[in-house]
């Protein structure tokens, strides 16, 4: 009912505004020699735009696939309050992000939903440009995703492997129909994920309910799209849908705040102890890094908030469960149908791993080219992600003669890694490189 309401409102605002704007301000409707944005197709005032927001990026992409034919490989759609300019060639990405890195190094202004689960735009994938981005991807880069670190890591990998091979092995033994694996995927990254954020080997009730809340409030984003379609108006029309999320972010904050606060009493009680050069359970957690970060607010250094490192946990646990695991379950998808890659696959991991063991363990996974190659090929042809995260310019700038205000500049990863013609023709197996 509300759609409707604000379907009608708009056709009205539509037909009144820019009459009263050429009256008030006739320059608006004189032509400019200013260059244009890239094409698209025409925008249909407010009607359109709301259109656009209640569609998810699953709706998105295939509409792009037809906008490119008709407009080439760089488009431009009327999402929301700002043009959103999408890139689908992988030569100009290489230009836009790599040659001209600096000015396509910012981030969009963030929806006013979006505000509320960053904790306005203080997590890495939402942050504009400047030093608080600087700082937080340094922490996480240098913290966690530094190769020694990643190695230490190697004991919540194992815990996590057993995870998966139990949960496995017993639906094999009370199912006759079939496993759906991809469940036992995302909740063996769940976990590993949960572990290297806070530090603790946690219960299955624990992960569960941390699960559900994250899930909850990641599904609900798109009935949550049209608020941001003139938000002081739906705070009035739409006020139940408004209070919807803020107790979903509410959830969210009272699962998580607890782990937060019980981690950083375990590590001051740590610190506190005599003998702690002797602790040596002790692995670094992603919370541990954050308490100490010092960030830039209105000319004042200031700690993170509890609501700020919120979220940027849900950013953590968010970014690799549903992505890796959505990547194992086309790779193993993969090796059950051609089954000539998986008996290269089984001799080679036979030729480095003893006839008692039976688990490839890390340290002889250099050795394995083909299982590699294998990966690799499944990531290049099946990328968990279709878009890049939203990109801004930090100036106004003309390229490939075409004029690019601080925008949003959106890169259509499907379209410039995924399925060319050429490698769309080609078996699998045989496209397999460095095997």
């Amino acid at each position: 009912m509300e759609t409707w309401f604000l379907i009608l409102a708009a056709l009205c605002i539509s037909f009144l505004l820019k009459p009263l704007l050429s009256l008030f301000i006739p320059s608006i409707s004189k032509p400019t020699d200013q260059p244009k944005l890239p094409p698209g197709p025409t925008p249909i005032p407010f009607i359109g735009r709301l259109l656009w927001l209640r569609r998810s990026f699953s709706e998105i992409e295939p509409i792009l696939r037809n906008l490119r034919a008709q407009y080439g490989p760089i488009i431009t759609i009327r999402i929301g309050s700002r043009p959103a300019v999408f890139i689908s060639n992988r030569s100009l990405a290489h230009q836009a992000l790599i040659q001209n890195g600096a000015v396509f190094a910012d981030r969009p202004p963030a929806l006013p939903t979006n505000k509320i689960v960053s904790s306005n735009q203080h997590n890495i994938s939402s942050a504009v440009y400047g030093p608080t981005w600087r700082l937080l991807r340094r922490n996480l880069t240098s913290e966690i995703l530094h190769p020694s670190r990643v190695k230490s890591y190697g004991e919540a990998r194992k815990w996590v492997l057993d995870i998966l091979i139990n949960r496995l092995g017993s639906e094999s033994q009370s199912q006759s129909k079939g496993i759906r694996v991809v469940d036992h995927f995302q909740y063996a990254m769940f976990c590993l994920l949960v572990l290297m954020c806070f530090g603790d080997k946690l219960n299955e009730d624990q992960i569960k309910e941390i699960e559900g809340v994250q899930r909850r409030l990641l599904l609900s984003f798109g009935r949550f799209n049209i608020l941001n379609f003139w938000p002081k108006l739906t705070k009035i029309l739409l006020k139940n849908r408004w209070n919807a999320l803020f107790q979903l972010r509410k959830e969210q904050e009272d699962v998580l705040i607890p782990l937060i606060r019980a981690r950083q009493k375990a590590k001051n009680e740590r610190l506190s102890r005599k003998d702690n050069d002797k602790d040596d359970d002790f692995v670094l957690a992603y919370v541990d890094t954050l308490w100490d970060l010092q960030i830039s607010d209105e000319k004042e250094k200031r700690k993170l908030s509890e609501g700020e490192i919120v979220s940027l946990c849900s950013e953590f646990l968010n970014a690799g469960t549903d992505t890796t695991s959505t990547a194992l379950q086309w790779i193993m998808a993969n090796i059950v149908k051609y089954p000539q890659v998986q008996d290269k696959l089984f001799a080679e991991i036979k030729g480095v791993v003893a006839e008692t063991e039976e688990e490839v363990k890390e340290e002889v996974l250099h050795k394995l080219p083909y299982l590699k190659a294998v990966i690799l090929e499944g990531l290049r042809r099946h990328p968990p992600g279709h878009f890049v995260l939203p990109h801004a310019v930090t100036q106004d700038v003309v390229w490939m003669v075409m004029w690019c205000p601080r925008t949003v500049v959106s890169i259509s990863w499907w379209l410039i890694w995924g399925w060319t013609q050429r490698c769309g023709r080609t078996p699998w197996h045989s496209s397999l490189r460095g095997s």
